[in-house]
């Protein structure tokens, strides 16, 4: 009776992993919506309000981290168990990071105000956060569901998060060659599209975490990571008419 007393706690133990994961996730998405909204509505209210929510994720990460020690060290955990624990550790890493760049973006609306830029350019800013929380949500589904079949999706997604971004990233340089006022916002502009891709990146992070949870194998490398931006002429040879 006292060992299914306890095989019954260690699940328990388990699932409260699972469960701050959720909630960490579906925080970390309305961070990154709210913060899209405020930049796309000029909100700086709503911008700082992401700022203190960070805070958090912060939190449910040092959670996760401190229940996880506790849980190694009394349980002794092995294969999938184990797996399941170290991975607990790792996504929460990078949706802690997601809130970060949601945050890095809400801190940039108040400098985007004062010049403001054409509405295409938040609007693509807007489709590239879109497709990167789509990626981020079916993820974060897959961890829910341990469906790694699915999980195909994640390199194509992030294919085409790099090639909005690279699309995005020559738009803007082109705004900054064209009139020197540009060039303060549009930088600005950039750093928030470099945050958004970065999402999509941490996205592809966590479903390589869920394929070794689940199989405890290494997702293949089928392709390299990165955008094609470093194609691209760089912002220090925007030259002033």
């Amino acid at each position: 009776m006292q060992s299914v007393h306890m095989m019954s706690a260690y699940d328990e133990e388990l699932k409260f992993l699972s469960k701050r994961i959720a909630a960490m996730g579906g925080h970390a998405e309305r961070m990154v919506e709210q913060a899209i909204a405020a930049l796309v509505n000029a909100d700086p209210g709503l911008a700082q309000k992401v700022i203190q929510d960070d805070l958090v994720l912060d939190e449910g990460q040092r959670e996760i981290d401190d229940k996880a020690i506790v849980i190694i060290a009394k349980r002794q955990p092995m294969a999938t168990d184990l797996r399941e624990i170290v991975g607990a550790i790792r996504i929460s890493a990078d949706i802690e990071r997601v809130g970060d760049l949601g945050k890095n973006v809400a801190k940039r609306v108040a400098a985007v105000i004062d010049g403001r830029q054409p509405n295409s350019l938040f609007r693509g800013l807007e489709a590239l956060a879109n497709l990167a929380l789509t990626q981020l949500k079916e993820v974060l589904d897959v961890y829910a569901s341990r469906s790694v079949e699915k999980i195909g999706f994640v390199r194509d997604r992030d294919d085409q998060i790099d090639a909005m971004y690279t699309s995005l990233f020559r738009e803007l340089l082109t705004y900054m060659m064209e009139d020197p006022r540009n060039i303060t916002p549009c930088t600005h502009l950039l750093f928030c599209a470099k945050n958004i891709e970065r999402i999509g990146d941490h996205a592809t992070n966590i479903a390589e975490t869920i394929y070794y949870i689940v199989t405890g194998d290494q997702m293949p490398a089928d392709r390299p990571k990165g955008d094609k931006t470093d194609q691209v002429v760089s912002p220090g040879t925007v030259s002033a008419k």
